[in-house]
């Protein structure tokens, strides 16, 4: 029989974890600095931070540039359904509005040219103070007032793709996430009866805290009998 001995990364994360789930260390808590703690549990400084990125990695833990580690919230887990993740008060929204020119994958995503001017927003959803979720929506500024997305009742069509996959270096940033942590990633792309795409719409969700709902409504289609 084989005795498999902890690491000393996972023992740390074991005894880090325990405090935090029996209450010991409370949510929104600032953990003691990562050399304090290398030096209470008598191991270098690249291991405490493996423990560390470990707890990360569950969202139990969420480090702060140039502030520290602090333990997380509990996080609210949401379903996104029909282009719209479920309501909920206690998330708060920030809102950011540039110009940018299509580039890269924008311009297929689209349907424009190259350069073409579009106005990107950037929404940012917040539980308390941590990152919850990321949108980016592009819609072409060659629009006419009337043919604004959020001036038209519907649209033809919307496809929505979506992916399982570990986020970019910036989502983890953003979102405060560990890099190894998978994140639902939606593309969505809306058109009009012509064809033309009207919006396109990035969403990041992480993985530990959303659901993607997919709901088949079937039809049946009646035919005459024939004589």
């Amino acid at each position: 029989m084989v005795t498999v001995v902890p690491s000393l990364r996972d023992t740390i994360a074991d005894d880090l974890r325990t405090q935090i789930t029996a209450g010991h260390l409370k949510a929104g808590a600032r953990l003691p600095s990562e050399p304090r703690l290398a030096a209470d549990y008598k191991v270098s400084t690249p291991t405490l931070r493996n423990a560390l990125a470990l707890l990360q990695a569950e969202g139990l833990i969420e480090k702060l540039h140039g502030k520290g580690n602090f333990v997380r919230h509990p996080l609210r887990r949401l379903t996104y359904t029909g282009g719209h993740l479920t309501p909920d008060t206690d998330l708060h929204v920030t809102i950011r509005t540039t110009n940018v020119r299509a580039r890269g994958d924008l311009i297929p995503l689209l349907k424009v040219p190259s350069r073409t001017l579009l106005t990107e927003s950037l929404y940012l959803t917040y539980q308390r103070e941590s990152p919850h979720s990321l949108a980016c929506i592009y819609v072409p500024q060659n629009l006419t007032p009337a043919e604004l997305p959020w001036c038209r009742p519907g649209w033809a069509e919307t496809r929505e793709t979506v992916t399982a996959r570990l986020p970019t270096p910036e989502e983890a940033s953003t979102l405060r996430i560990s890099s190894t942590l998978a994140i639902l990633a939606i593309t969505r792309v809306s058109s009009d009866a012509t064809g033309r795409v009207v919006e396109a719409a990035r969403l990041v969700l992480p993985g530990d805290r959303a659901n993607a709902l997919f709901i088949t409504h079937h039809t049946t289609e009646e035919r005459g009998t024939e004589e």
